[in-house]
């Protein structure tokens, strides 16, 4: 098993006696179904149904304090925090950035003998591994007890382009992606069938109709890496940009439609003059998927 610490990711702490009922109405995913041990992915929304912030969700035990901890990015966190703090109105809800005493460590390819407090599989997928949420000086510690390598974290952003999972701030924007463009209804990041949540009419109105222009598409690259950003182009005609990418394998934000039909149109697709093909060319169906977070 590999494991690295993610510096890139920080923690919040919503805790009381409404905090249940409090983020279920506001974030994409079901916080009815949260029970301590689990892990979920979600995210709050704007009104217009584009992407403040995702994030994993753990419910804490009793005994680790109680509340539900947010693994999210350590630059968003605490204006996450003051975004939470403004929907909180009376709701008996604390929030807390606690970013500077508990950090993230990711682990995979591998079985953990035991699993630490505040541990979670990864729910974007099979592949992904697991989440643990610790104090930075527990580090050697927790490596200690689930029997795992130490990498850095270059290590761990291979696995996750592999997997496909994008990086929020550098595989898309901020702000400016809906959860569709950013792959979440595949990535078990929306629930379909829970209630209203902040921006729920425009992410359901999208599943629906299967209306997502871009998507986020794994590809294949014959050349040195291009930077986050660089336009990917087929014959005259922008499809898309590029986002993070290592070792010959990247994620992308293109045009569904623009990119099809280069592939009909044998086109070849490029960036920066570096060749690029994608790896599964299903990425890009606009079939609507049923997930559920």
């Amino acid at each position: 098993m590999k494991a690295a610490f993610l510096p890139d990711r920080g923690v919040i702490k919503i805790s009381g006696d409404d905090a249940r009922h409090y983020l279920n109405g506001l974030v994409t995913t079901d916080m009815t179904k949260l029970r301590p041990g689990d892990g979920r992915f979600g995210a709050l929304l704007t009104p217009q149904g584009k992407i403040i912030a995702d994030f994993f969700i753990t419910e804490a035990a009793a005994d680790d304090g109680g509340g539900f901890l947010f693994d999210c990015s350590r630059a968003l966190a605490q204006p996450l925090a003051d975004k939470l703090k403004f929907y909180k109105l009376r709701a008996k809800v604390l929030v807390e950035n606690l970013s500077d005493r508990l950090g993230v460590l990711a682990a995979w390819d591998g079985a953990m003998p035991t699993r630490p407090d505040l541990s979670f599989v990864d729910p974007r997928g099979d592949k992904l591994g697991w989440r643990i949420l610790l104090p930075q000086e527990l580090l050697q510690k927790t490596i200690d007890l689930i029997g795992a390598q130490l990498v850095d974290v270059a290590a761990y952003e291979a696995h996750r382009i592999g997997c496909g999972a994008p990086s929020g701030g550098v595989d898309f924007s901020y702000g400016d992606a809906f959860p569709h463009e950013a792959n979440m209804d595949r990535l078990h990041g929306v629930d379909f069938d829970k209630g209203c949540y902040v921006g729920q009419e425009v992410v359901s109105r999208m599943q629906h109709r299967g209306t997502a222009r871009t998507r986020i598409v794994r590809v294949l690259l014959d050349g040195p890496r291009p930077e986050p950003g660089q336009e990917i182009v087929a014959g005259d005609k922008s499809v898309g940009a590029m986002g993070s990418s290592v070792d010959g394998v990247g994620l992308a934000l293109v045009r569904v439609d623009r990119v099809a039909d280069a592939l009909a149109a044998a086109l070849p697709l490029s960036a920066g003059g570096v060749a690029l093909r994608l790896v599964d060319a299903d990425e890009l169906a606009q079939l609507p998927k049923k997930t559920v977070a």
